[in-house]
């Protein structure tokens, strides 16, 4: 199989550990292998759809009444779209969307809905510096998220005057794993490198890292911003990483370059 040519070398022979639940972590491993590395997915974040409520059909219906939607990830956007079908065969006009990062927005333009996202980084403090959030004193937002998540959005727009309402779509949970399935990841694999995109995802890392032996605090963890960084730091992993984005070549490249530079010290956070 050929190998992907990155700015900092290719991955052949390297081992890469995938934190990351479906369909996403198929799609980065793919492209992992097509740099060379050997992959091992092991989902530290699992989602379900949360059960349809009288609540929230009510929302769905009354669309319209609101002037900004927002989907915190591509699974609310696609969940929020699909359910949206049932009610609105064509979406109201004159609604803004907006997606926290680009890979929402794609998944909201796939639905052919015009999104709006940040011009640099993929985090709500981001997404709360666009123009048109920023004058909305009065205006009805609808937030789509899961059931637990960061209320730095609702907070921040509450405090310019929205009337914010968030809408649960689904939960996550870290999935049961065995003692031996656990060891199997993180120690019999021996990865070189640990992508861990979301702070849920990292505090499951470190409590399963607390109750097994592992060489993983030296290895590079790819992480998606700096508080998470931060965290990471904390709980004793010397080289967390932010990737240019959080595009799945992007990632490669940050996992290619930290790994190329070790034998000149350990990776810090961008």
């Amino acid at each position: 199989m050929a190998t992907l040519q990155t700015e900092s070398g290719n991955l052949t022979g390297r081992r890469v550990l995938i934190c990351r639940p479906a369909p996403e972590a198929s799609r980065l491993a793919r492209q992992f292998q097509a740099a060379g590395a050997e992959t091992y997915v092991f989902p530290l974040v699992e989602r379900e759809p949360l059960p349809e409520t009288a609540e929230r059909r009510t929302i769905l219906q009354n669309l319209d009444e609101y002037r900004h939607i927002i989907a915190v990830s591509p699974y609310a956007a696609r969940l929020l779209l699909d359910q949206l079908d049932s009610w609105w065969p064509q979406l109201p006009v004159g609604l803004n969307w907006y997606g926290v990062g680009a890979g929402t927005a794609k998944a909201l333009a796939e639905y052919g809905v015009t999104p709006n996202k940040p011009d640099e980084g993929w985090t709500s403090e981001a997404l709360l510096k666009l123009p048109s959030l920023a004058n909305i004193d009065g205006e009805r937002v609808l937030v789509a998220r899961g059931e637990e998540g960061r209320e730095l959005t609702r907070r921040t727009l509450e405090g310019r005057g929205a009337r914010v309402t968030v809408m649960p779509l689904y939960r996550r949970f870290c999935p049961d794993y065995t003692p031996a399935q656990i060891n199997a990841a993180l120690v019999d694999f021996e990865p070189d490198a640990v992508i861990a995109l979301s702070g849920e995802t990292l505090n499951n890392l470190i409590a399963l890292c607390a109750n097994c032996s592992h060489n993983l605090y030296d290895s590079p963890v790819i992480v998606p911003a700096r508080r998470i960084a931060d965290q990471a730091h904390i709980a004793g992993f010397k080289a967390p990483f932010i990737p240019g984005s959080l595009a799945d070549n992007d990632i490669v490249a940050a996992v290619a370059e930290q790994l190329a530079g070790r034998d000149g010290g350990s990776g810090t956070a961008k």
